[in-house]
C-alpha cells in the first residue's frame, strides 16, 4: 500500500510501547518498520517473547533512520532518552511523536527550532488518552470562574518525573484563565516540608506514587458554598492508544513543534 505510513517504535518492550506495536501492526494504513531498543541489535522483535513481528531491531537511532527511512518515530522511553532520539529523528527527515515528558524548556526550544527549521511536524504528548486531554480542557474552562485550584497526579510507582507532565500542563493551561493567586492562609506553616504539595503561579500540584496505580489526575476548584471536581483515570495502557494513533496520522499533516494533544483535537 503506498500510502501506509512506516512507523519506528522507540521502547517496544516496556508496557506502553508493547501497546503501541499491537496498535501499529492492527491498524490499516500503517506498518511497523523497525523498532529501537537499547539491547538486541539487528535481531527480529519476534524473537523476544510476546512479539510475532518481523520488524528489525536497532539499537543505534540514526543506524535505524537511514536504514529504513520511516515517516514516524513514536518514542515511548525516558526524558533523556526521548530527547535525543527525536532530536536524531528530526535530523533525518523523520516527524516524532514523543510520549514521555520531563523534557528542560531548553531542550523543548531546540526542538521546537529544529522542527521549524526541518518544517517536520513534532508532536510531544504529556498524556495520550483523550479523556485525559478533555480533562484538561474542562479544568482550563472552570479556571474562568473559579480562582482557587488544587491538582492531584496520581502514578504507578516506577514514574521517573514528579509532577507528572500532564499534571503540568494542566497548570499551564489553567495559568492561561487564571490571575496569579497564592492560595490558602497567607501566614500558613508546613510542619512537614512539602506537605502543601508543588507550587506553579500559586496552584498547588501533589503527586502520589503506588504500585497499582496506572495513570490518574483529579483538578479540584473551590468557591464560595461549593466544590467542582474534575477527574479522569487510566486503568490499563490501553486507553492511551487512541491518541497515539491520532497523533500518528496529525503529525503527518504539521510543519512545527505541537505541545499536547489538546492542540490537534477539536
Amino acid at each position: 500500500m503506498t500510502n501506509e505510513i512506516s512507523v519506528v517504535i522507540a521502547g517496544p518492550r516496556g508496557k506502553m510501547g508493547r501497546e503501541a506495536v499491537k496498535l501499529v501492526e492492527q491498524t490499516e494504513g500503517m506498518k511497523l518498520s523497525a523498532v529501537i531498543d537499547r539491547q538486541y541489535n539487528h535481531n527480529q522483535l519476534s524473537d523476544l517473547e510476546g512479539f510475532n513481528s518481523d520488524a528489525v531491531i536497532y539499537t543505534s537511532p540514526e543506524e535505524c533512520f537511514t536504514t529504513v527511512k520511516p515517516d514516524v518515530l513514536v518514542d515511548l522511553t525516558t526524558p533523556e532518552t526521548g530527547y535525543l532520539h527525536a532530536k536524531t529523528a528530526l535530523l533525518n527527515g523523520v516527524r516524532p511523536v514523543i510520549g514521555t515528558t520531563g523534557f528542560t524548556q531548553t531542550e523543548l526550544e531546540e526542538l521546537k527550532e529544529l522542527s521549524k527549521e526541518n518544517q517536520l511536524g513534532t508532536i510531544i504528548a504529556p498524556n495520550f488518552a483523550i479523556g485525559a486531554i478533555l480533562m484538561m480542557k474542562f479544568s482550563q474552562m472552570a479556571a474562568k470562574y473559579f480562582e482557587d485550584v488544587e491538582i492531584i497526579e496520581m502514578h504507578h510507582d516506577q514514574k521517573l518525573d514528579a509532577p507528572s507532565g500532564t499534571g503540568l500542563k494542566t497548570a499551564e493551561m489553567i495559568k492561561e484563565q487564571r490571575a496569579s493567586k497564592q492560595q490558602g492562609h497567607p501566614d500558613e506553616k508546613e510542619t512537614v516540608t512539602g506537605s502543601r504539595g508543588g507550587d506553579i503561579d500559586g496552584i498547588r500540584i501533589h503527586s502520589v506514587r503506588l504500585p497499582g496505580l496506572v495513570a490518574h489526575q483529579q483538578v479540584m476548584f473551590g468557591g464560595e458554598g461549593q466544590l467542582l471536581t474534575i477527574k479522569h483515570d487510566s486503568h490499563d495502557r490501553g486507553s492511551f492508544m487512541s491518541g497515539v494513533k491520532l497523533c500518528i496520522h496529525s503529525v503527518m499533516n504539521l510543519q512545527e513543534l505541537v505541545y499536547g494533544v489538546e492542540n490537534i483535537i477539536d
